[in-house]
């Protein structure tokens, strides 16, 4: 009796889930996980990027504040310059570019941890689906604040010789150049920046479950998107190939590294945007100094704004015209990589529709993510340029209408060709015809 009290007597068991977080609270600390995973990632690449750069030696310990700055400017905030050099000196100093490698990588590893827990969805709710994004974007602002807090320093700036150091000194007028992150701008861009992502993130990816109003749109949305994405990290990868070539036969590994991890996307999209035949207008003061294609510097390096295009850059190196050849390849690829994914009776003109839509939309905002204006200047007493080199100036402007134009024209005879080529081949949801047996 005394055995069979014992098991009776036994209370029921507590529930399973007592000690399991609330869904409320799994949901944010996802999106502080993605939140922090790509802004994490994004500060490791930007600080590789630096270092080789020479950033690390930097004086007063400004690194940290370097990489801050680097990576607000990459999640789309704003960075300002600022000079006191005293009343009788004057500075002007602006840097506006974008470090794309710093940008991609972050954005590649916020979307493929914001996806996680939905990989294996079709469909989503709507307010599930805008409630995520929400929470994503309020932990992504809330660090982005936090790196634009720190994303501040101040230099004293030598003017490259003793008497002119003594004289600046004398007069109160030795050069301290800052920067400061714009707080305003870095959030509200930095909103726009992450929301962007996220809705493109459910445009391209097929493991994003869509809400049932909109599964109508993923056909002739979804395919082109992603081709688009794999143009550009098919770029991005033909970049880094030619980036590990130089690593290997050039002296300066280190300046290569810099390119590597800060501007490798800057390069390799505009030699998409070029290999179309889109064109960026601008100069340079001096040489570039980091290990770009040199007819690119020498076309860039003289006096008054130059055209950079297919024709300015063949009259240095013939060889600039493969970039055609590549662009023909890597978009009819993608183009018919579309065509698959898409159903199988679309007729091929709306296929190059969606494709010139698509192309043209990538190379304008190419065009905007690789402009370039950076320049530094100061006087003394009247006297320009008195650090003897510190007086430098780069400009790249995109020719915006050039490029949609040509994006246009591309993506029509790439999505019509791929179309063809895609006819026989199995797309999604078809149900191949069941075969006769053979007549006795």
């Amino acid at each position: 009796m005394s055995q069979l009290r014992g098991t009776t007597s036994a209370g029921p068991p507590g529930p399973v889930s007592a000690h399991r977080a609330p869904p409320e609270a799994r949901a944010w600390a996802h999106a502080l996980g993605t939140a922090v995973a790509g802004i994490v990632t994004m500060l490791v690449i930007a600080t590789l990027g630096l270092w080789a750069a020479g950033a690390a030696d930097l004086p007063g310990g400004a690194f940290p504040s370097v990489v801050a700055a680097t990576v607000v400017v990459a999640a789309g905030g704003s960075v300002g310059l600022s000079g006191d050099v005293g009343a009788l000196a004057q500075a002007h100093a602006n840097l506006d570019a974008v470090p794309l490698s710093v940008t991609l990588a972050g954005a590649l590893v916020t979307a493929a941890v914001f996806l996680l827990p939905l990989r294996h969805r079709a469909v989503a709710g709507t307010g599930e689906l805008l409630g995520r994004i929400g929470r994503t974007a309020v932990c992504w602002l809330v660090l982005l604040l936090l790196l634009a807090l720190a994303a501040a320093h101040d230099f004293r700036i030598s003017v490259g010789n003793d008497l002119a150091n003594q004289l600046g000194a004398e007069l109160g007028a030795t050069p301290v150049i800052g920067f400061r992150a714009d707080l305003p701008a870095t959030l509200g861009v930095g909103l726009l920046w992450v929301l962007a992502l996220l809705v493109l993130t459910f445009l391209i990816s097929r493991r994003a479950p869509l809400s049932p109003r909109l599964l109508h749109f993923q056909d002739s949305v979804r395919p082109p998107a992603f081709a688009m994405l794999q143009t550009l990290l098919a770029y991005a990868a033909i970049g880094l190939v030619i980036g590990i070539v130089e690593l290997f036969t050039r002296g300066d590994p280190a300046r290569t590294f810099a390119v590597i991890f800060l501007g490798l996307p800057n390069l390799a999209w505009m030699a998409l945007g070029i290999g179309t035949g889109g064109g960026w207008v601008g100069h340079v003061d001096k040489a570039i100094g980091l290990p770009v294609p040199p007819a690119l510097d020498q076309v860039l390096r003289t006096r008054g704004q130059r055209t950079l295009d297919l024709g300015s850059l063949a009259a240095h190196d013939g060889r600039v015209w493969l970039l055609v050849a590549v662009a023909a390849v890597v978009l009819l690829a993608v183009a018919f990589r579309a065509a698959v994914r898409s159903p199988a009776r679309r007729p091929a003109w709306r296929h190059a529709v969606e494709m010139a839509v698509a192309l043209a939309l990538t190379l304008f905002t190419v065009g905007l993510l690789t402009r370039i204006s950076a320049s530094f200047g100061l006087s003394l007493i009247g006297v320009g340029d008195l650090g003897g080199g510190l007086g430098n100036g780069v400009t790249l402007d995109p020719q915006l209408l050039r490029l949609l134009g040509v994006g246009l024209l591309w993506g029509l005879v790439t999505g019509f060709l791929g179309s063809l080529l895609a006819r026989r081949v199995r797309h999604p949801g078809e149900v191949p015809a069941p075969q006769r047996p053979p007549e006795p």
